[in-house]
């Protein structure tokens, strides 16, 4: 069950994008992909907070105290390393794998798929992640939200809030600005693997579905 959890938080999350004013009351600006290079993606992040209707990630949302990733370049040109580490239920794990960027889109295709490209933001330091994921006949997509601090100011959280109603996704679940980041010493586990096998047991699983909403009825 632990390392469900664990690798649930790729999909529920993965990465960043930096952005550029736009309005808030126009969802055809709010949803148009932006241009990021290489190197705007490197560095630490910090999960603010995200939506997915992918099954069991509201459930995770609620559980997950906070998320950072660390982004490095590798000597592919078109290769980015990641490492996530996340606190769950009060406990610190990690993750580490390799991903593919270029033409401001990050790529995974084996052994699922998983597609990134980055919206804009009002904020100077955050990145709005909108992701595809998809395993066997099913999709799902995922929006996110991350900063190089813990906290940004609530008309940031509010634009991208808007964004989430301009594609149609569930009420983003936020973190609590005072949680405490998990250290970086932990040893990361391979993700990607694993992280299939999580798909391929949650594609379409009712159970999953069913503590998605008494999550949401007990916290709201």
């Amino acid at each position: 069950m632990e390392s469900m959890n664990c690798v649930a938080a790729v999909v529920f999350l993965s990465l960043l994008s930096l952005g550029r004013p736009a309005p808030v009351n126009n969802c055809g600006s709010l949803a148009k992909p932006i241009t990021l290079s290489n190197e705007d993606m490197l560095g630490r992040w910090l999960y603010i907070g995200g939506s997915s209707d992918l099954p069991g990630s509201r459930s995770l949302g609620h559980l997950m105290t906070s998320v950072w990733l660390d982004i490095t370049a590798t000597a592919q040109s078109n290769v980015l390393h990641l490492i996530q580490t996340q606190r769950i239920s009060g406990k610190c794990t990690s993750l580490t794998y390799n991903v593919t960027f270029e033409n401001n889109t990050m790529l995974i295709d084996k052994p699922f798929y998983l597609k990134e490209v980055y919206l804009p933001t009002n904020c100077s330091d955050c990145l709005v992640v909108y992701e595809e994921i998809a395993s066997g006949k099913q999709t799902f997509t995922s929006l996110l939200l991350f900063s190089r601090r813990k906290s940004i100011e609530a008309v940031f959280v509010e634009m991208f809030e808007t964004q989430a109603e301009c594609l149609q996704m569930p009420s983003p679940i936020m973190t609590n600005p005072d949680y405490e980041i998990c250290p970086d010493n932990i040893p990361p586990s391979e993700g990607l693997s694993a992280l299939n096998s999580l798909l391929e047991a949650k594609m379409g699983h009712r159970v999953a579905r069913f503590l998605d909403t008494i999550f949401d009825m007990f916290v709201n």
